[in-house]
């Protein structure tokens, strides 16, 4: 069995070997074949009006015809193997010098040396026009030297013209060509840069919506499911209409701070509308509307604000601040036990701190699910501004367990990340 599937497997094997050896011929490309048919034909015609090049020689006749038949094939290559099809012109066109010649054979010759230049190797782009040069001054010099005879000197520009003029044009068509590579090239960079940084802004944005959106929203839902689920679960009369007033207060103030949002984000077809940012002066309102929020479930909340008489804060820094409370304070209402949340704000050697602290552990009564989002949005709020950021369980110096949640931030404006 194993010898049959030998003998089965080897034409596939061989095959396979044969891919890997044999190199696709590329296909000449139709100008080419054009420049070749056209140099050809040219040269028959003047091989029949009886025009060459030159007389006297000791190849005579159709002789002619075999530089001018192998330079029209090389013209074939001209794009595919420009450095080949360059080295055996170059010997066609010294066998064309021992014939009468022909004017194809010298022209087509001129365009193996341009194409060399332009679809050849950098390498060979840079060496070629060398070369043609040099050749061009040492067969200027060589036959002055032999003939004595001024008229020599055109054998020189003879030569610089079949050799030397069609180098450097190919060399300034193809710095043409690697320039406008090159400006395109720059430009797709540019307008991939310019992709990326449009991106990266368009995500920016959506998370400053989402931070924005989280913050002003969250207290007030989180309030409301709460004493939605107070009012359901209790059968007081009096509890339960406690419960929908404060659930409606925080209804009615979640919905003006969507109008805000809303107002923020709708285009105002040109007119400037200024939307009052919240600051740290209402710090005392949104720890009272969060005493309000929380006096059914056994939550307290003091503030302590030790700025008096610092100055004035950068107004990124207060929305950040006024933000990074309002979530807390949140977090509080949603998980904390009963106790006192204390709130305290100070300024020190050009920074503010913020913090937070609220009892922790198992929470009795209803409590409204968390996603972490909020703890997300402050610490992205705190880095923006290049200040630092933590939160988490500490001790007490009780012994009791707390939440604390802690922010410094730059209160000058230099300090600022720009």
């Amino acid at each position: 069995m194993q010898s049959r599937l030998g003998r089965g497997g080897e034409a596939p094997a061989r095959a396979a070997v044969l891919d890997e050896c044999v190199t696709p011929i590329s296909r000449p490309h139709r100008d080419d074949v054009l420049i070749a048919v056209g140099g050809l034909l040219s040269g028959l015609v003047l091989w029949a009006v009886g025009l060459h090049t030159q007389g006297g020689r000791s190849l005579p006749g159709a002789w002619v015809l075999l530089p001018l038949v192998g330079t029209a094939a090389l013209e074939l290559l001209r794009r595919t193997a420009p450095q080949p099809a360059l080295a055996l012109g170059a010997c066609l066109l010294v066998l064309d010098q021992f014939t009468r010649g022909s004017l194809a054979t010298v022209v087509m010759f001129t365009d193996l040396v341009y194409a060399a230049v332009v679809y050849g190797t950098p390498a060979a782009a840079r060496r070629i026009p060398v070369t043609t040069g040099i050749v061009t001054v040492g067969m200027t010099i060589g036959f002055y030297a032999w003939f004595q005879q001024p008229e020599a000197l055109l054998i020189g520009v003879v030569t610089g013209l079949i050799t030397f003029a069609p180098a450097t044009t190919g060399a300034l068509v193809r710095h043409h060509r690697d320039a406008a590579d090159s400006a395109r090239l720059r430009a797709e960079q540019t307008a991939l840069l310019a992709e990326m940084d449009r991106s990266q802004a368009v995500v920016a944005e959506r998370a400053r919506m989402a931070r924005e959106l989280h913050d002003m929203v969250a207290n007030h839902l989180s309030a409301i499911a709460i004493h939605s689920t107070a009012a359901l679960s209790l059968d007081d009369p009096a509890t339960t209409r406690q419960a929908l007033s404060v659930i409606r207060e925080n209804s009615v103030d979640g919905l003006a701070e969507m109008r805000r949002l809303i107002g923020l984000l709708r285009d105002t077809g040109g007119r400037d509308e200024p939307t009052a940012a919240p600051t740290l002066s209402g710090l005392d309102a949104l720890v009272a509307q969060a005493r309000t929020n929380g006096a059914d479930s056994g939550l307290g909340f003091t503030l302590d604000d030790r700025r008096a008489g610092t100055g004035p804060l950068p107004a990124p820094v207060e929305l950040a601040a006024y933000r990074i409370v309002q979530e807390s304070l949140t977090n509080a209402l949603k998980h904390a036990t009963p106790g006192t949340v204390e709130v305290a704000l100070s300024r020190v050697d050009g920074l503010l701190a913020v913090c937070v602290t609220s009892p922790h552990g198992d929470r009795p009564g209803p409590r409204a699910p968390g996603s972490g989002a909020g703890i997300i949005g402050m610490r992205e709020r705190t880095e923006l501004l290049d200040g630092t950021f933590t939160a988490g369980p500490v001790t007490a110096p009780d012994g009791s367990r707390m939440w604390r949640v802690e922010a410094q931030l730059p209160a000058e404006e230099r300090n600022l990340r720009t």
